[in-house]
């Protein structure tokens, strides 16, 4: 009797730690996507690669990722998500062992290569475990965290590397010795949860590349793409790109300032998401449109005589813009999904998430020896601009017919 009652004991704890480990995974994952932004310009300038390559070396994570979205999204609705998870946290392990050894560019990206995979086996599994690993009565609070998780990981990831570069000597190599340490303890960590889902049959067949929303959420997905597009591009330039405008178009050298860049996007966009979460969220898919617009326009206003300050002040406001809109669409897509479709339904969104991370700034990075940088930036954040005003537009024609549709309903 006391050996069954100290087994339930233990897994009461297991189930009660299942959410803030499994939340610090999921945080940990993107942290770790930034960690090498800051750090481009340093290996730019050690191993005299072009701004092309930078980009690809910056876009081959989210490419490898996607194509791990694509085979293994669906994979951890069959066979559980501790598998999956704990599978993704051993790639990851070798990506930042990886790193730490690079010597020239080509090994770098095959390092963020494995990255990639890695987390794109890790995000939809993880994503979900989240949801469901949140206590009954705050299940919202896990859909939240999905949302917040990968900006507020971002943020950190590239300040404090950016940061480390004035604190430790060789902070490109140390920086990722921790990692490869911290890992593995992760490791560790998800092995004592408890499973979060049911296995269903099917794997196998799971494993065949596709792109699949369920029939409840189809419509609404769609409608998220632009937002989701203006939102992960303008952070694809930012993780690429952006220390390189520091440079070239305001003349400021500075590793710390790398990491802020990104920091002063993906950092207010996690505030945003968190301090907005009780408004409707179409409102804030809304507003989160409205802002990105307006931080944008002044970004473009920036680049073009503006001074960094401007600058600075424009990627604050894209970044609450960006904040209130990727919750509002998590909040909106996630209850649409059944349990068995949840998996598959976040890496369809994380797939749309990271082709407008990756693809935009590729294009963007080779049209630099074409046009230059500032041509190039004013370019891509007017392009950005113009989607973003798509992305108002079609939430604010939603929400008049849901008011017209209401009248009727009170007539």
């Amino acid at each position: 009797m006391s050996n069954s009652t100290d087994l339930r004991s233990v897994e009461r704890r297991a189930t009660a730690y299942a959410f803030p480990v499994l939340a610090t995974v999921l945080f940990a994952f993107f942290f770790a996507a930034s960690t090498p932004s800051p750090l481009f310009v340093i290996f730019q300038r050690a191993w005299g690669f072009s701004p092309g390559m930078l980009t690809v070396a910056f876009s081959a994570y989210a490419i490898a990722l996607l194509v791990a979205l694509l085979v293994a999204g669906a994979l951890s609705d069959h066979v559980g998500r501790r598998p999956v998870i704990i599978g993704a946290l051993i790639l990851q392990t070798l990506a930042m062992y990886l790193f730490a050894c690079a010597g020239d560019i080509n090994q770098l990206i095959i390092a963020r290569c494995i990255q990639g995979l890695a987390t794109g086996v890790a995000s939809g599994a993880l994503s979900a475990a989240v949801v469901e690993a949140a206590p009954p009565n705050h299940k919202k609070s896990g859909a939240l965290f999905t949302s917040v998780a990968p900006l507020a990981g971002l943020a950190t990831g590239s300040l404090v590397t950016g940061l480390s570069v004035h604190w430790i000597s060789e902070a490109e190599v140390v920086v990722f010795e921790l990692l490869a340490v911290v890992f593995p303890l992760a490791l560790l960590g998800v092995g004592c949860v408890p499973e979060t889902a049911g296995r269903r049959a099917g794997a196998l067949a799971s494993l065949a590349p596709r792109f699949a929303v369920g029939a409840k959420a189809r419509s609404a997905y769609f409608r998220s793409v632009p937002l989701l597009l203006a939102i992960w591009a303008l952070c694809g330039l930012y993780m690429s790109l952006a220390p390189s405008i520091l440079v070239t178009v305001f003349q400021i050298y500075s590793p710390g300032l790398n990491g802020l860049t990104v920091a002063a996007l993906c950092g207010p966009a996690a505030l945003a998401a968190g301090l907005l979460r009780t408004r409707p969220s179409l409102s804030n898919a809304k507003f989160g449109s409205l802002a990105i617009a307006i931080g944008l326009a002044t970004l473009v206003a920036a680049v073009s005589g503006g001074g960094v300050v401007m600058f600075f002040a424009g990627t604050l406001i894209a970044g609450i813009g960006s904040g209130a809109g990727f919750s509002a669409v998590m909040q909106i897509l996630a209850p649409l999904a059944d349990e068995h479709e949840r998996a598959e339904l976040f890496a369809a969104i994380f797939i749309a998430c990271y082709l407008s991370l990756s693809v935009p700034p590729i294009v963007a990075g080779f049209q630099v020896g074409i046009f230059g940088l500032l041509d190039t930036a004013r370019v891509y954040f007017t392009l950005m601009l113009v989607v973003a005003l798509v992305s108002g537009w079609l939430y604010r024609q939603i929400q008049l017919k849901r008011s017209v549709v209401e009248s009727l309903g009170r007539n």
